[in-house]
């Protein structure tokens, strides 16, 4: 097939001009919907990556809670039972990277109150300890580690507990 002369261009042979301008068209619908499964694709990558990394960030979170809550454990052991009798500004790391991933600063600090007296008249002193545990994943050597702060990784965890113990009883 030849393309159309003037002469069947003419009102008269109103068919004869349109079969070239049909033929671009097909190639623009291609392209567009080529386009949007682009962008479909395009979407569902970023979701996809946006997922995985919400599940690495909630996991190094219940890790660092974790770590906290067994670093306050360790830090009442310590005051109640261990070597930290007076507590007074205590302070160890531990390295829980192995197990956790994460290092665990525990703080100690402890106040003595009189509370009453006992049946022999004699002051009853209650010492009272506050252990507070930061779990971080940092690269420091203690928590927190503000130099990891801006990281999107990091994530930090801190566990405040307070115990008292009863110094002289009855």
């Amino acid at each position: 097939m030849t393309m159309p002369d003037l002469q069947q261009c003419q009102p008269r042979h109103p068919h004869a001009c349109r079969v070239g301008r049909q033929r671009g068209l097909g190639v623009i619908a291609a392209m567009v919907v080529l386009v949007m499964l682009a962008t479909l694709g395009a979407a569902i990558l970023r979701l996809t990556w946006t997922q995985q990394t919400t599940l690495a960030q909630d996991l190094d979170s219940a890790r660092a809670f974790q770590g906290a809550y067994a670093g306050a454990q360790w830090g009442m052991f310590q005051a109640l039972r261990g070597s930290w009798t007076t507590c007074a500004g205590s302070t160890q790391t531990l390295d829980l990277r192995s197990t956790m991933g994460v290092r665990v600063t525990v703080v100690c600090q402890s106040d003595s109150y009189i509370e009453g007296e006992t049946s022999a008249g004699t002051p009853r002193t209650v010492r009272l300890y506050t252990v507070t545990a930061t779990a971080c994943n940092g690269a420091a050597a203690t928590c927190p580690d503000n130099a990891s702060v801006t990281r999107p990784s990091y994530v930090e965890r801190v566990r405040v507990a307070k115990v008292a113990n009863v110094l002289e009883t009855d």
